[in-house]
């Protein structure tokens, strides 16, 4: 797993900045990656799909993560953000299931966060169902909904479409982020964080622009 994570990045967040003024100008290979392939993507007509892959199993996504939720509220309004929770292994994919079972039941908002705390602060585990049917229902979440969102069709195609997305843009670790479905930018390119969300802007804008 250790590969999979970023190891040069995890204390490069600006503390309570939110201001992200432009890089010099962006070389493909270098800070970002542009795929051979197109990626498939969900925006809607107008918008520029921007995903963040990340993991609740990842140390670095979660110190990214209260970053980014700041981010997206002062994101440029031209950007349509997602979400994808990737797979590394089986370990993970009940994570996967965590997170599609919340977005279901319209929990995302206030159990996203407390499911990355429960890992890295409290350190406690979800890597299996009966762990996380246990923080479930720690949560005040109805126990017999959420196992049959957790273990519903909807959710293992939500599961089988990250793990797809996550093999189109060939994520190397997390956290990372795709553009447009054209372009990868992960923290061992960009450096930190900050500037991965920077890349990610002046992507989206030359996106815009074309």
């Amino acid at each position: 797993m250790q590969r999979r994570e970023f190891s040069r990045c995890a204390a490069a967040l600006a503390a309570g900045s939110l201001a992200l003024p432009a890089l010099a100008q962006l070389r493909e290979g270098k800070d970002y990656h542009k795929l051979s392939k197109p990626a498939p993507t969900e925006a809607p007509a107008g918008k520029i799909e921007v995903v963040e892959f990340f993991g609740y199993f990842c140390p670095h996504c979660n110190s990214f993560e209260p970053t980014l939720s700041a981010w997206t509220k002062k994101a440029p309004k031209e950007i349509a953000f997602r979400r994808v929770p990737v797979n590394f292994n089986p370990k993970t994919v009940p994570m996967q299931k965590l997170y599609y079972a919340l977005e279901g039941l319209g929990k995302l908002e206030t159990l996203h966060a407390q499911a990355f705390r429960t890992i890295h602060v409290e350190r406690k585990p979800l890597q299996e169902d009966e762990q996380i049917f246990a923080w479930a229902s720690a949560q005040g979440l109805d126990l017999s909904k959420f196992k049959e969102m957790y273990n519903s069709f909807g959710v293992a195609n939500q599961v089988r479409k990250a793990t797809q997305l996550q093999q189109a843009y060939e994520v190397e670790g997390v956290p990372s982020m795709g553009v447009a479905g054209r372009y990868y930018i992960d923290g061992n390119m960009s450096g930190s964080m900050d500037n991965m969300l920077r890349t990610v802007e002046q992507l989206a804008a030359q996106v815009g622009k074309a």
